[in-house]
């Protein structure tokens, strides 16, 4: 082929094709900045793009696992802040129900006592009554109630709470004595009353150990959507400070490249020399 042909200009096809290439070249760089991202469509690397989504996905479900054990923790910080009230509330009736048994006391005495343990037993049911937290009561009378908090983003697993009742109709203040009046106070009746605190104390030891999970659970989810997310950005995301240097050397490129096609373009011109013209 003649490289003095007005028909083909090879040079400015060269020029050109480099050109074209340093303009892809500085799209991509463009977007890069622009976006943040290396790699920002399947186009770019299928393979690394495939990873970096599914591990998106893994740390968008953990944003649900996360909901679900606050959500946990709050129920069962609930129940456990009025249980530590029923103990409180306990501890008064057996008071009143020691100085009850004092058989010195005249009739008034001990009738004031009783109307104090009366107004006691039912500010406890009050209390477990009222300790729910979006529908969820894990200490109310009865047995629904429960929590099961999301472990993993697969919802395999779960870390769950049961229900207990301390209220003054379950099972933990059962032998409770109904008043101070009629029959004269027992020491086995201040002793199940005693009983009854201990297995207040003990649901509630249970129910810090749970909700002690939910917490140390809830640390672990957040170190593991961080590292999931540091993986995807180190797949995907654009070296700025690279991104910048090539930016400014595919720029000087560019402006080379129109000078040597705009000399590409104008070598014809200097044939028509060879004519005279």
């Amino acid at each position: 082929m003649s490289f003095n042909s007005i028909n083909t200009n090879v040079g400015a096809m060269i020029a050109l094709q480099s050109l074209n290439a340093i303009n892809r070249d500085l799209s991509d760089t463009l977007r890069h900045i622009a976006t943040g991202l290396a790699i920002s469509s399947p186009k770019d690397n299928p393979a690394v793009w495939a990873i970096a989504q599914n591990q998106r996905s893994e740390s968008h479900a953990l944003d649900a696992v996360r909901a679900s054990l606050q959500r946990g923790q709050s129920i069962t910080d609930v129940a456990l802040a009025a249980g530590e009230t029923v103990t409180d509330l306990l501890t008064q009736m057996k008071e009143k129900m020691l100085a009850a048994s004092d058989t010195s006391l005249d009739t008034a005495s001990r009738k004031a006592l009783n109307d104090d343990y009366l107004s006691l037993k039912r500010q406890i049911d009050r209390t477990v009554g009222n300790a729910d937290f979006n529908g969820i009561n894990l200490i109310s009378s009865g047995n629904t109630g429960q929590v099961r908090a999301l472990a993993n983003a697969d919802a395999s697993d779960t870390i769950d709470v049961d229900h207990v009742d301390l209220s003054t109709t379950g099972a933990a203040l059962s032998g409770m004595r109904a008043d101070l009046l009629g029959a004269p106070i027992s020491a086995a009746e201040i002793k199940a009353m005693s009983g009854a605190i201990q297995n207040v104390t003990s649901a509630l030891s249970s129910l810090g150990t749970r909700s002690y999970a939910l917490e140390t659970h809830m640390g672990f989810i957040d170190k593991l959507q961080d590292t999931l997310d540091a993986s995807v950005g180190r797949l995907v995301d654009a070296d700025m400070a690279k991104e910048a240097t090539k930016l400014q050397a595919l720029q000087i490129k560019q402006q080379l490249a129109i000078k040597s096609l705009s000399i590409a373009n104008s070598a014809p011109s200097y044939l028509l020399k060879l004519f005279g013209g």
